[in-house]
């Protein structure tokens, strides 16, 4: 095992090609995922079976009075999409990865080419977006229940459902914030509507 040291404004494609150059695994899930590593430890950030709290140590933070503080992995508590950062008034400025030694450098990155390819098959990579814009159900998928209320493509002004995955919201080109949270808002009535199923964003809104 390997203890390597991230700063919070470092990009994941960025760390994740530096870690495989390394030779350097555990990492691969989070190569695609549009973000850095502080806002992919505060929502621990997850896909293909991997999360931020499988690989955090540690996370060194800044709390309200300005002093820095390092926390555990346990005293992050980290849950689905969720950890200790979402509650409080701390700023993650380094956390503390734990990875492992791969000798065929060639498998970590076939690994991430993998789970590009999955991502260009399967979510709208190629229209901007904010990632995956619902989290998933205690027991449904969210995308699939959007889906059968026949949402896909389904436009308000210039934000839309992709047709490409039903729990992504798109700009298709012009569209506003008030375009993307009317069009979040008509989603989840019609969901609730068809199957009384409350569904929540996975990404956070700030501001008005």
């Amino acid at each position: 095992d390997v203890t390597v040291k991230a700063m919070s404004g470092m990009k994941l494609s960025r760390l994740g090609n530096r870690l495989s150059d390394k030779g350097l695994a555990g990492f691969e899930f989070a190569t695609g995922i549009p973000g850095t590593i502080g806002g992919a430890v505060r929502m621990n950030a997850g896909a293909y079976g991997g999360e931020f709290k499988d690989i955090v140590i540690s996370t060194k933070c800044i709390d309200i009075t300005g002093n820095i503080i390092e926390l555990a992995n346990k005293e992050q508590d980290f849950s689905y999409r969720h950890s200790a950062f979402m509650n409080n008034n701390l700023i993650i400025i380094q956390s503390k990865l734990m990875l492992d030694i791969q000798e065929n450098q060639d498998e970590i990155k076939q690994k991430m080419d993998e789970n590009l390819n999955s991502r260009k098959s399967k979510q709208p990579i190629n229209m901007p977006n904010a990632g995956s814009t619902f989290k998933r159900g205690s027991d449904f998928i969210t995308a699939k229940l959007i889906d059968e209320c026949g949402l896909k493509g389904y436009t308000i002004g210039g934000a839309q459902i992709s047709d490409v995955h039903a729990g992504f919201v798109v700009n298709t080109g012009n569209a506003t914030a008030e375009d993307v949270l009317s069009l979040v808002d008509y989603v989840k009535n019609k969901v609730y509507e068809k199957f009384k199923k409350e569904i929540q964003l996975e990404v956070e809104v700030i501001g008005e």
